[in-house]
C-alpha cells in the first residue's frame, strides 16, 4: 500500500519517473552475480517466481527493488538532466521567451520616446476631431451647397485628376479610402446648431493638426521603427518555424536513460516516462500553427509596407466625395499613421481631414466670427468719417463677419489688418454703401458682389504692403469716382513698377498715390481725360519726367508732396483749369518760376509751406485771383508789400520763419480772416492790421511783441487768438470788445490772463 501511494504521489509530482529496466534472465543474472561481487552491502532481489496455482500462466508483478523514495528522485532527476532532449525539457520556456520577443518587436514603437509621443498626440487629436460637432457642421454645409457650386467643384477635380495622371502623378498609386464610397446625411437643424464653446474647441482642434502636422511631417521615424520591427519578426518567425520543425519528434513519452549510478542504486539501466510529453507534443504542433499564421500575417505587412508608397498620402478620393477641394496630401510619419489607420477603420482619416482644410478653417471662424460681431455689436461702432459719411471700422479681425451685411444704413466699410477677407454676394444688401476701405487686407470677392461694386462704389482706398494685395477686380470699378492708394510700387527705387491700366474707369475724378514712384505711372495718364484732383505723396522719391501732367487739362487740384522737387515743374502751367497746388516737402529754394501763375486764372490755393523758401519774389502780385497762401516752415525773412496787392487773400499762413516786419500795406487784405505768423521775429505790429475787421484767426504766438495794441478791439469777429510766448506785460481791456473771442479760443499765460479786468474774464469765461 505504501508503494502504491509513493508512485502516484511521483506520477502527480515529478516530471520525469523512472524504473529500473527489465533484461534478459541470463543477463539479469549474471548482472546480479557481478554486482553481488563489487557491492558491499547489496543483495538484488531474485527474481519472480510463478503462481504455484496456474504454472502455466506467468502473472508479471513488476521488478521487485529495495529502492526507497530519496534514490528513485535521485534517479529522476539525473535522468531528467542527462536523457532527456533539452527542446522537451525547455519548450514551454522557448515559447514564453518567444512571446516576449514577438511582445517586443510589436510594442517597443509604443514605447520608445520618440514614436511613442506621436502615436498618443496622434490618437488623442484623431478622437477629438471624430467626435467634434464641427466635423458633421462643415460636412452639412457641403451638402448644402448649390448645383452649380458643385458642377464647379466636379469640373475642377476633373482638370485636376487629369494633371495628376501624367508621370509626375505619384500620389495616385497611394490613393486611400477608395473602398469606402460613404455619403454623409446630416440632419442640418442638428448641425446648425454650434455654440460658443464648441467652435472655440475646434478652432484649438484646427490649430493643434496644424502644429502636429508640421512636427511630425518632419520625419520618418515612425515608418522606420515599423519596417524593422517587422522585418525582425519576419527573420524570427522563419527561424523559429525551421528549429521547432526540426526537433517537434524529439518530444517522445519514453525515454531510455543510461546513467553510470550502481554504487548508489545498483542499477544502471532505466526506461523513464516523460509525464508532459504528450501535452508538449501537442501544444507544439498548435505552437506551430499560431507561429505560423502569425508570420504570415508579417509576411504579408512586408509585402504591404514595401508595396505601397506609405509615406505618401493622398486625400484625393476624399476631396471627390466631399467637396473639400483643399485637403493638402501629406508625407512621412504623418501619412504612414494614416495609412494605419486606414487599416483600422477609414471613416476616421475622412472625419480627419476635414480639419487639413483651410476652406474647413475659414468657415469655422467665420461661424465664431458672426456670433462674437451681432448686428447690435457693429451698430455701436458707426461713425462719421471725413467725408461725412456713416462708416463703420473693423480693425484685426479674423475675418468679415456676415452681419456686416444686414447693417443696411451703412454708407462707408473699413477693414484694416483684415487677412483673408470675402466679400460675399450679400453685400448687395447695403443699398446706401459708396466707400470702400481697404488697408493691409488680402480681399476675394464673390462675381454677384463684383457687379454690385461696380455700381455702386463711389470710394476705394487701399493701403498695402506689397503689389499682390491690390486687389485686380478695381480695375473695372466704372462708377468709382475717387482711387487713394497708400503703399510701395516698386521694390527698386529706381526703377518704376507701374499700374494696371485704369482706362474703365470712367468716372473716376480724384487718384491719390502714396508711394514711392519716379515718374507718373502710364496708368494714371489713360484716365487723365477726366482727372479733376490728382495727388501724389512720394515719401522723398524724386520725381521726374512730369510731362503727362500736360494731358491733365481738366485737373483742379494738384498735390505732389514729399517729391525731392528742386523747381516748381512748368508743366503745371499748363493746367489752366487748376484751382489748387500744393508743392508740401520738397526743396524748393526758389520760386521765380511763380509768374508764370499768372496764366492759371483759376488759381485760388497755393501751398509752398515745408520747403527751404528764402525769399517771397515780387511776381506774386500777378496773382490776383489767390485766396489762401500757405508759407508756413520755409526761411523768409521779409515780406514784400507786393504780397497784399493779391487783395483776395482770405487765409495766409507765415508761420514758421525768419520775418521780422509786416508791412502795413497788409490793412489792404479786407477779406482777410486768417493769419498767422506763430514762431517768427516780429517785434512789433501794425496799427492797419486791425483794420482788416473780417479777421477770425489771429495767431501771433512766440515771436518779439511787448505790447499788444488795444485797437485789437476793431476785430468784432476775432474768435480765436493766440499770443502766448511774447514779452507782454498786460492785455488792452478792449479785448472784451471781441464778442467771440471766448478763454478756450484765446491762447495766453494764465498770468498774463489775470491783467485783464474782471469783468472781461468773466465775458470771456461764459458760454
Amino acid at each position: 500500500m505504501f508503494r502504491e501511494v509513493t508512485y502516484t504521489y511521483k506520477v502527480m509530482q515529478d516530471k520525469i519517473i523512472c524504473l529500473p529496466k527489465r533484461v534478459q534472465p541470463a543477463q539479469n543474472h549474471s548482472s546480479l552475480s557481478n554486482v553481488s561481487q563489487t557491492v558491499i552491502n547489496t543483495t538484488p532481489l531474485p527474481p519472480p517466481k510463478p503462481s504455484p496455482t496456474n504454472p502455466a500462466t506467468v502473472e508479471m508483478k513488476g521488478l521487485k527493488t529495495d529502492l526507497d523514495l530519496q534514490q528513485y528522485s535521485f534517479i529522476n532527476q539525473m535522468c531528467y538532466e542527462r536523457a532527456l532532449h533539452w527542446y522537451a525539457k525547455y519548450f514551454p520556456y522557448l515559447v514564453l521567451i518567444h512571446t516576449l520577443v514577438f511582445m517586443l518587436c510589436s510594442n517597443f514603437w509604443f514605447k520608445f520616446p520618440g514614436s511613442s509621443s506621436k502615436i498618443e498626440h496622434f490618437i488623442s487629436i484623431l478622437g477629438k476631431c471624430f467626435d467634434s460637432p464641427w466635423t458633421t457642421r462643415a460636412l452639412s454645409e457641403v451638402s448644402g451647397e448649390d448645383s452649380e457650386e458643385k458642377d464647379n467643384r466636379k469640373n475642377n477635380m476633373n482638370r485636376s485628376n487629369t494633371i495628376q495622371s501624367g508621370p509626375e502623378g505619384s500620389l495616385v498609386k497611394s490613393q486611400s479610402l477608395k473602398s469606402i464610397p460613404e455619403k454623409f446625411v446630416v440632419d442640418k437643424s442638428t448641425a446648425g446648431a454650434l455654440d460658443k464653446k464648441e467652435g472655440e474647441q475646434a478652432k484649438a482642434l484646427f490649430e493643434k493638426v496644424k502644429k502636429f502636422r508640421l512636427h511630425v511631417e518632419e520625419g520618418d521615424i515612425l515608418y522606420a521603427m515599423y519596417v524593422r520591427q517587422t522585418v525582425l519578426k519576419v527573420i524570427k518567425f522563419l527561424i523559429i518555424i525551421a528549429y521547432n520543425s526540426a526537433l517537434v519528434s524529439k518530444v517522445q513519452f519514453t525515454v531510455d536513460c543510461n546513467v553510470d549510478i550502481q554504487d548508489m542504486t545498483g542499477y544502471k539501466n532505466f526506461s523513464c516516462n516523460h509525464t508532459m510529453a504528450h501535452l508538449f507534443s501537442k501544444l507544439s504542433f498548435c505552437y506551430l500553427c499560431f507561429v505560423s499564421i502569425y508570420g504570415l500575417t508579417c509576411l504579408y505587412t512586408l509585402y504591404w509596407l514595401f508595396y505601397r508608397s506609405l509615406r505618401e498620402y493622398s486625400f484625393e478620393y476624399v476631396r471627390q466625395e466631399t467637396g473639400i477641394d483643399d485637403i493638402p496630401d501629406v508625407k512621412n510619419d504623418f501619412a504612414f499613421m494614416l495609412h494605419m489607420i486606414d487599416q483600422y477603420d477609414p471613416l476616421y482619416s475622412k472625419r480627419f481631414a476635414v480639419f487639413l482644410s483651410e476652406v474647413s478653417e475659414n468657415k469655422l471662424k467665420q461661424l465664431n466670427l458672426n456670433n462674437e460681431w451681432t448686428p447690435d455689436k457693429l451698430r455701436q461702432k458707426l461713425q462719421t468719417n471725413a467725408h461725412n459719411r456713416l462708416e463703420l471700422p473693423l480693425i484685426m479681425l479674423s475675418g468679415l463677419p456676415d452681419t456686416v451685411f444686414e447693417i443696411t444704413e451703412l454708407q462707408s466699410l473699413k477693414l484694416e489688418i483684415i487677412k483673408n477677407v470675402m466679400i460675399p454676394a450679400t453685400i448687395a444688401q447695403l443699398d446706401n454703401l459708396q466707400e470702400l476701405s481697404l488697408h493691409q487686407c488680402s480681399v476675394k470677392i464673390h462675381s454677384a458682389a463684383l457687379s454690385f461694386l461696380k455700381e455702386n462704389l463711389k470710394v476705394l482706398s487701399v493701403k498695402f504692403d506689397d503689389m499682390r494685395e491690390l486687389p485686380p477686380w478695381m480695375y473695372g470699378l466704372r462708377n468709382l469716382e475717387e482711387l487713394y492708394l497708400v503703399g510701395s510700387l516698386s521694390h527698386d527705387i529706381s526703377k518704376n513698377v507701374t499700374l494696371e491700366s485704369l482706362r474703365d474707369l470712367k468716372s473716376l475724378k480724384i487718384l491719390s498715390i502714396k508711394s514711392n514712384v519716379s515718374k507718373i505711372p502710364q496708368a494714371v495718364v489713360d484716365v487723365s481725360s477726366h482727372l479733376q484732383k490728382m495727388c501724389i505723396h512720394n515719401d522723398g522719391t524724386k520725381l521726374v519726367m512730369l510731362n503727362n501732367l500736360k494731358k491733365m487739362t481738366n485737373l483742379t487740384e494738384l498735390e505732389l508732396v514729399h517729391c525731392d522737387l528742386e523747381r516748381i515743374p512748368h508743366a503745371v502751367f499748363s493746367l489752366l483749369s487748376l484751382q489748387e497746388l500744393d508743392l508740401k516737402e520738397n526743396n524748393l529754394k526758389s520760386i521765380e518760376e511763380i509768374v508764370s501763375f499768372q496764366h492759371l486764372r483759376k488759381l485760388t490755393v497755393l501751398k509752398l509751406w515745408y520747403n527751404s523758401i528764402a525769399y517771397i519774389p515780387e511776381h506774386i502780385k500777378k496773382l490776383t485771383s489767390l485766396e489762401r497762401l500757405f508759407f508756413s516752415h520755409n526761411k523768409v525773412e521779409v515780406l514784400p508789400s507786393h504780397l497784399f496787392l493779391c487783395n483776395k487773400i482770405r487765409y495766409l499762413d507765415l508761420s514758421y520763419n525768419d520775418i521780422r516786419f509786416i508791412p502795413p500795406e497788409i490793412g489792404v487784405l479786407q477779406s482777410l480772416q486768417y493769419f498767422s505768423i506763430t514762431c517768427n521775429k516780429v517785434e512789433s505790429l501794425p496799427d492797419e492790421l486791425y483794420f482788416c475787421k473780417k479777421l477770425k484767426t489771429l495767431k501771433i504766438g512766440k515771436n518779439s511783441l511787448s505790447v499788444l495794441s488795444p485797437k485789437i478791439g476793431n476785430l468784432l469777429f476775432l474768435s480765436y487768438l493766440d499770443i502766448k510766448g511774447n514779452h507782454f506785460e498786460v492785455l488792452p481791456p478792449e479785448l472784451g470788445d471781441c464778442r467771440a473771442l471766448k478763454r478756450a479760443g484765446l491762447v495766453v499765460e494764465d498770468a498774463l490772463f489775470e491783467t485783464l479786468p474782471s469783468d472781461v474774464r468773466e465775458q470771456m469765461k461764459a458760454d
